[in-house]
């Protein structure tokens, strides 16, 4: 181990917020050990901004909850841990492990449980990476690096403490946490791992939990590298143990969607993790509103159901939250509705509450080529760009080209009948009657009925009203003389 000054590891006080500051102190005027730990530490050396803070100290999660209150809620059964809160900050704090007494592990090797509390290097030595077991305790202004952890990130190599092949067991979710820190990073993966990290290996990520693996994967799309991550998913084998119904390929629309949410992200803009998996699944999407289709089914129903089976399918890989399911399902129904808007409901529909991602999901789509977007997306943005009486001409235009395009379709629909019709007919009319202009058949007028004489009857072989048989007389029978009922 060694120890190093916090200046010469480019740190200081000032690049602290406040509240990390206030766990910090907190816990060591209540007599406890804490540090700051893991990625904050590594992002501050490498000249990054942290997205967040981990404490670590010797203090057990009810000795933490004893010193911050209410502030404090203990969490996890795997990994006991305490989350306090500072303003509407969330701190993570954990506490110093050892190696398990008895170890809890599924068949694979998985850790199942990891509440041993122990000391400062028998922590370090649980740690995964290098580069994220550095401990930096502000108000001393002190570094403690137990495994040349500084060399490691002035190199930019990414190694793991300890054997890879058994780190991995521990928890096969370090997987997906090397690949995420090599592209968020730009770190090269050292070759210990890359010597076991096989196709075999990614199968241990189906022991881990949907829920989790669904946590993880939020964290690869919200990284601001999502472009880079994506090829490594497919050259590790992860991409099959993620996704369940998606073919290992990066198409034209995915790699667009990626592009725009690393953008989005580089310049602050707010992101909503489920609109990349609304990406992802389109394409089983898509096919199985196809299937349904071809049997049958009205397009609104079958559009419910392929929502249904993809989303399901999905959750036996990661189990998408409830909330985020509803979001990904309004936004492809709202691909239809801005497709083919009636024109009495586009100002509404522009108010929409998945208005925004409907349109963006439309747009990429547009710009990476697909041709069923009709132009569609370029239209909305132009339409969002306008004044009142600009989009009130822009409506108006829209309705005189969709009523155009629906007569052409019709007059196409037509022309294809009369040719299937010429097909199967071998006599041809004589005489070709023009149809009418307006939509209304008119019906023949029925001949007026004129009177037929008797001669002309006759002639005929017809009986009229002045044939004789037709003035016959009756002749009165004597009912007295009939007998009714049976006969002897």
């Amino acid at each position: 181990m060694q120890t190093l000054r916090a200046s010469k590891c480019g740190l200081s006080t000032a690049q602290l917020p406040s509240y990390i500051l206030d766990v910090i102190d907190a816990l060591n005027k209540a007599g406890y050990e804490a540090y700051i730990v893991g990625g904050g530490v590594r992002d501050l050396m490498l000249g990054l901004n942290p997205k967040d803070f981990d404490a670590v100290t010797n203090a057990t999660p009810a000795q933490v909850k004893e010193v911050f209150g209410r502030r404090c809620r203990i969490i996890g059964r795997r990994f006991e841990l305490a989350h306090v809160y500072s303003g509407r900050e969330l701190v993570e704090v954990a506490t110093f492990r050892a190696p398990p007494k008895k170890a809890v592990t599924s068949a694979q090797g998985m850790i199942l449980r990891d509440n041993n509390w122990g000391t400062i290097e028998q922590d370090f030595a649980r740690r995964d990476f290098s580069i994220n077991a550095m401990y930096y305790q502000p108000r001393k202004g002190i570094v403690l690096d137990f495994c040349n952890a500084v060399d490691d990130i002035k190199h930019k190599t990414l190694r793991l403490l300890g054997d890879p092949i058994l780190r991995f067991e521990e928890d096969p979710v370090r997987m997906l946490r090397t690949l995420r820190f090599a592209a968020k990073l730009n770190f090269n993966i050292d070759e210990a791992i890359l010597d076991i990290f096989t196709p075999e290996m990614t199968q241990l990520l189906r022991d881990v939990s949907p829920h989790r693996l669904y946590d993880e994967s939020q964290k690869l799309f919200t990284m601001g590298h999502l472009n880079r991550v994506l090829p490594m998913l497919i050259d590790f084998g992860i991409w099959r143990q993620l996704f369940a119904e998606i073919k290992p390929e990066i198409t034209p629309f995915i790699e667009r969607a990626a592009t725009n949410t690393d953008q989005r992200i580089s310049i602050g803009k707010t992101i909503n993790p489920a609109f990349f998996y609304a990406v992802l699944l389109w394409k089983p999407f898509l096919e199985r509103c196809d299937f349904y289709l071809s049997k049958g089914i009205i397009p609104a129903e079958a559009r419910a159901q392929a929502g249904l089976d993809v989303l399901k399918r999905q959750a036996t890989r990661t189990i998408i939250p409830r909330f985020a399911e509803t979001f990904i399902r309004e936004v492809w129904e709202m691909q239809t509705r801005l497709l083919n808007p009636k024109p009495q409901q586009i100002e509404a529909l522009s108010g929409h509450a998945r208005f925004r991602a409907g349109f963006d999901f439309l747009l990429l789509r547009e710009k990476s080529g697909d041709e069923t977007a009709q132009g569609m997306g370029s239209w909305w943005d132009a339409y969002q760009q306008m004044g009142g009486d600009e989009k009130e001409r822009a409506i108006a235009q829209y309705n005189r080209q969709r009523a155009k395009s629906r007569r052409k379709a019709t007059q196409e629909e037509h022309l294809e009948q009369r040719l299937a019709v010429q097909e199967t007919t071998e006599i041809e009319p004589l005489v070709n009657e023009p149809e009418p202009r307006n939509r209304r058949t008119r019906k023949p007028k029925p001949a007026a009925e004129k009177p037929v004489s008797h001669a002309a009857a006759s002639a005929s072989g017809e009986i009229g009203p002045d044939h004789p048989i037709m003035k016959r007389k009756r002749v009165q029978r004597d009912l007295s003389q009939v007998v009714f009922g049976p006969t002897q």
